[in-house]
């Protein structure tokens, strides 16, 4: 137990030998209460200020009986106890032995016999009195946080009260974030790159729209990650989802449904049980889905001979998934703590798309195409995670380790029609009769542990080392008719079968210390890794490996921030991260799957360095507000980019096509700022705004390509967007939330694409969406969400819930994009699930000791160090 550290005169040395003790009872039954939160507070002087200054000395919990006791205490001076209970009023009261420090002369013996009597005092029945504003169940407790926190190296967002995203999934939250952008397949970019998904602060292989909505606690946004974390994600970030977990002594639970306007329906539920030293959560979730998408695409090739092709595109897509998720803790003691979790996540989709693409040569329309797709697709994931942790004597000394393992399984099938027709209708041929056969694994194995040591009061040091393995096999199949045999027959050049092994090996160090007002964590991360990729034949056996091996690179970070007043601070970060080529990206065989867009690898890529700079400054200047600015700068070498050339097609026997491939830019730079304000307008009135304004360039040289000359290609735009959210509390328990975005002219991300993740969605388009070259914008966007939320309380602690919300409300969000290269320009329109209107209800139940059960931080809670410099 700590001793307090109270400065002492010479005399003192061996002074720690005091004991409190006392019991914590109901003021009105005189009962124990029990798992009350009760710390004794003392002062201690901080070498940094040369004064002294009051701390925490202790903190425990009440056993059954309502008894606590603190022991080694100095025996001098004046302390203070803080009781604290949910559906209590707080408590505080001054305490002290009454011993003063014993003085030299004849009578130093008698004043120690008389010392050692009193070093054990009994403090009595400490009374605590209900209080009827704090009743209720751990939601009630929760409206409390702040919506958005600054921590030492990131920011967080408190999003279980967000209302418009109830009985959907975390894109649909990840769309009120502020600082992120959502795209119409659900893809989430973080200052104009996609960031790593985390889930309680380790990586999975689940997508946004796998995760439910109403199981997500907090989102965490690591827009600059420390040494902490792998350096691989270039200038993106990281986003981390905290689930809900709650560690009351008890059981509480909730469940829930909801049903839309198409007619699908979603419910789930969750349990938690605390009992004595385990705790045992359960929560499961199951979600219909229907989406309904259109599109157009106008090309105009740059040819000898001009052309045009217009692709209209009508899609529908049904299916459904089903979220299981467990979890273990096992408290050994006060120092050693054992959790196992593991989720499962299935679902099933099926989606018809009509296509009808026209041609039209030197003005004079030609032909056109109707295209039938019908595709089926299913998806697992199961995940676990087995973790350790010790805490040392020393508080905030600790040392962890854990195991995770994701792995994920996908399998597709979808048949295509396509069917020529001339000018005046009559048909051209027979119809073309495809069919693809797919399948694909991705297992991710993480090792991880992490030591922990508050070497003083104001300054800590962390070390750990990591291990990160990614298995992933694809395979596709393409079939086409033969109508000679009648039987379809496959294509071997515009199948793909491959694999690729991924493996990081990661050591990492953390020095943070606390000079004045100023607060320092300095990092340095050394990282290696080494990449194989296969090619399989069709018997799924090897026919050509390549390996990339990239040496080890040092990567150092450091944030300080500048705590001004308890109210407000600035922060300055910076960190060097690595972006590291693909199998896509690295592959040097052609991908003949789409004859309009042949894709073929770089394997001379070289990985994309990033040096990032952050400025941020929090000022939560009255209550309830909170404004936050944040400066950014980001500068790329070789930054990894798609580029488009023409050559010839071995597929049709020398004719010119389109080749996508990857090239090293020459450097890219990003700078913006960030701008985040919630405050309360009226006493019924919350508002949060947020503006985000960027300026990118992106410098790329090319050598010549096959047909194609050397070029010279640049790219630069100002841009900007911004997010708005109102709640409105109109009575007691009625809130409405009003929140929407716009987005104005931007930069195609330098990667973009790649769909929900399997949720399918029917809308691809032919060319593939946007061609994200160097060259190409996004053009402005705007929508807007509306719900409204009734509240209950009852006795007991259960509540409930009624929630009717419309996304997209005026049917304003049309996506549209514009791409050029030397060949060919594009545009491209595409609207998704406008209007949807959702009815969902949950229930919530309980019986819970009426306190939050604090322990020392576990693996999911990375506070990076902001908790010791909150100090």
């Amino acid at each position: 137990m700590p001793t307090g550290g109270i400065r002492q005169g010479s005399g003192s040395q061996n002074m720690n030998i005091g004991h409190f003790y006392g019991k914590i009872v109901d003021s009105k039954t005189n009962k124990g209460l029990e798992s009350v939160t009760v710390q004794l507070l003392g002062n201690k002087f901080d070498t940094a200020t040369k004064k002294m200054k009051e701390v925490i000395l202790s903190t425990m919990i009440t056993k059954a009986n309502g008894d606590f006791s603190f022991d080694n205490l100095t025996v001098f001076g004046n302390f203070k106890l803080k009781t604290s209970s949910l559906g209590y009023k707080a408590l505080q009261k001054q305490i002290s032995f009454g011993i003063k420090m014993p003085q030299g002369g004849g009578q130093a013996g008698n004043n120690m016999q008389q010392l050692l009597g009193m070093v054990d005092k009994d403090l009595g029945n400490i009374k605590m009195e209900e209080d009827a504003t704090n009743l209720g169940n751990v939601t009630v407790t929760a409206s409390s946080r702040p919506q958005f926190e600054l921590g030492i190296d990131r920011k967080v967002f408190n999003v279980d009260k967000n209302l418009v995203s109830t009985g959907q999934t975390a894109t649909e939250i990840m769309k009120n974030i502020p600082s992120l952008n959502v795209d119409i397949d659900g893809n989430v970019t973080l200052r104009n790159a996609a960031p790593t998904i985390f889930i309680d602060g380790r990586p999975t292989t689940l997508t946004l729209d796998q995760i439910p909505a109403d199981i997500i606690d907090k989102v965490e946004l690591i827009t600059n990650p420390s040494a902490k974390y792998d350096a691989s994600g270039g200038n993106a970030g990281i986003l981390n989802i905290v689930l809900k977990k709650n560690k009351k002594t008890g059981y509480n639970g909730g469940i829930r449904t909801g049903i839309d306007s198409r007619g699908k329906i979603n419910f789930g539920g969750d349990l938690n049980l605390r009992q004595n030293k385990v705790n045992i959560s359960l929560n499961g979730n199951f979600a219909e889905r229907k989406s309904v998408s259109t599109g157009i695409t106008e090309r105009a090739n740059i040819l000898t001979t001009p052309s045009k092709v217009y692709n209209s595109t009508d899609g529908t897509s049904n299916g459904n998934f089903k979220f299981l998720r467990g979890g273990l803790d096992y408290f050994v003691d006060n120092r050693n703590t054992f959790s196992i979790a593991g989720n499962y996540v299935r679902g099933t989709f099926s989606s018809e798309q009509t296509q009808r693409v026209d041609s039209t040569i030197k003005s004079v329309f030609t032909s056109y195409n109707n295209i039938l797709t019908n595709s089926s697709m299913h998806f697992e994931n199961v995940g676990g995670q087995f973790s350790y942790k010790h805490n040392f004597a020393k508080n905030g000394h600790n040392l962890s380790a854990d195991v995770n393992y994701n792995s994920s399984r996908n399998s597709n099938n979808s048949s295509i029609s396509t069917q020529t027709y001339n000018a005046d209708n009559t048909t051209k041929g027979q119809a073309l009769l495809q069919q693809t056969a797919g399948s694909g694994t991705n297992k991710f194995y993480t090792f991880q542990a992490d030591y922990e040591n508050p070497i003083k009061d104001d300054s800590k040091f962390e070390a750990g080392a990591r291990g990160a393995v990614r298995d992933f096999t694809n395979l596709s199949d393409q079939y086409r008719y033969n109508y000679a045999t009648g039987q379809y027959e496959l294509v071997p050049i515009i199948s793909n079968r491959y694999k690729f092994n991924d493996q990081v090996y990661a050591a990492y160090s953390t020095y943070t210390f606390k000079a004045g007002k100023l607060n320092y964590q300095l990092g340095l991360r050394a990282e290696s890794s080494q990449y194989t990729g296969t090619l399989l034949n069709a018997k799924g056996a090897d026919s050509a490996t390549y390996k990339v091996s990239f040496p080890l690179s040092l990567f150092p970070s450091a944030f300080i921030t500048y705590k001004v007043t308890d109210k407000q601070d600035f922060q300055f970060n910076y960190s060097r991260r690595v972006n590291r080529p693909n199998f896509f990206q690295l592959m040097p065989f052609p991908d003949y799957s789409d004859p309009q867009n042949i894709n073929i690898g770089n394997a001379g890529l070289k990985p994309e360095f990033t040096n990032s700079f952050e400025i941020s400054y929090n000022n939560a200047y009255k209550p309830s507000a909170n404004f936050l600015a944040s400066l950014f700068f980001k500068h790329s070498t070789n930054l990894i980019t798609r580029y488009v050339y023409r050559d010839k097609n071995a597929l049709t026997n020398g004719d010119s096509a389109y080749f996508n491939t990857y090239i090293n830019a020459d450097n890219s730079y990003i700078t913006g700022l960030e701008l985040t304000n919630k405050m309360p307008v009226t006493k019924w009135w919350d508002l949060t705004l947020n503006a985000n304004l960027f300026y990118s360039q992106i410098n790329a040289t090319t050598a010549a390509t096959g047909s194609t000359p050397a070029q010279t290609l640049s790219n630069s735009l100002v841009s900007w967007f911004a997010k708005m959210n109102s709640t409105f509390k109109i009575a007691k328990g009625l809130s409405i939330q009003f929140s929407g975005d716009y987005q104005a002219k931007s930069v195609l991300p330098p990667s973009s694409g790649g769909g929900r993740g399997g949720m399918g969605g029917g809308g691809g388009m032919m060319f593939g969406g946007p061609q994200s070259t160097s060259q190409g914008y996004n053009l402005p966007r705007y929508g807007f969400d509306l719900a409204i939320r009734k509240d209950w309380t009852w006795k007991n602690g259960q509540s409930g819930s009624l929630t009717l919300g419309m996304n997209d409300v005026f049917r304003t969000q049309v996506f549209k994009s514009y791409s050029e290269s030397t060949f060919f320009t594009q545009n491209s329109e595409r609207r998704r699930d406008p209007q949807i209107l959702r009815l969902n209800f949950s229930y919530r139940f309980g019986k819970f000791d009426a306190t939050l059960f604090k322990r020392k931080n576990t693996k999911a809670d990375q506070s990076g160090g902001q908790d010791m410099m909150q100090q």
